[in-house]
């Protein structure tokens, strides 16, 4: 391997070490010229499908974008980035099985969001907020409902006004508008 600071094409392998999993290699080289040390990694290079977005233009697929796309979702929420990776991984098996050349951006986004789903529900639903692309606050306030239906323990006096209807999201509570007439 060419040693990335000088070039010389001479390098001598120091450490070897295997991933727990065993997916990927870890090598410490130094090169015989300049004496430097660096590392490497070595993985099997396997070809993905192609995602198709929704304009149809058609893009490789980057685990990069989808890690950031968690990242986004996920920023300052109690997830390890070993359960990031883990969930990408079994996106990426998916991908695999499913043995296609080419697969749906939404397709795509769906699994994203049953892995996001299983790990934090509110990075679920950043995800979702975005993904979904909400037409109006009701379409949002409804699908939030369905995220975690409401429970009520028999005979418990609910303690805020239940979001019947999705229009009803912003209308002042009853105490807020017997204090607002009272004025």
């Amino acid at each position: 391997m060419r040693c990335p600071f000088c070039s010389a094409p001479d390098t001598q392998v120091l450490e070897t070490r295997e991933s727990d999993d065993g997916a990927v290699i870890r090598r410490r080289r130094r090169c015989a010229a300049c004496g430097r040390r660096f590392t490497t990694f070595e993985r099997a290079e396997i070809k993905l499908p192609a995602v198709i977005k929704r304009n149809g233009a058609r893009e490789p697929y980057q685990r990069e974008k989808l890690r950031a796309s968690f990242e986004l979702a996920l920023r300052k929420r109690p997830v390890s980035n070993d359960a990031i990776d883990a969930a990408i991984d079994a996106i990426e098996a998916k991908l695999l099985a499913s043995g296609a050349s080419e697969i749906a951006s939404d397709q795509l986004g769906e699994w994203a969001m049953d892995a996001l789903k299983s790990l934090d529900k509110i990075g679920y639903v950043r995800f979702a907020s975005v993904y979904r692309n909400f037409e109006d606050v009701d379409a949002f306030a409804q699908f939030l409902r369905n995220v975690k239906p409401r429970r009520r323990k028999k005979g418990a006096k609910e303690t805020h006004p239940p979001l019947s209807e999705p229009g009803d999201l912003f209308a002042p509570t009853p105490t807020e508008a017997d204090s607002d007439a009272a004025s």
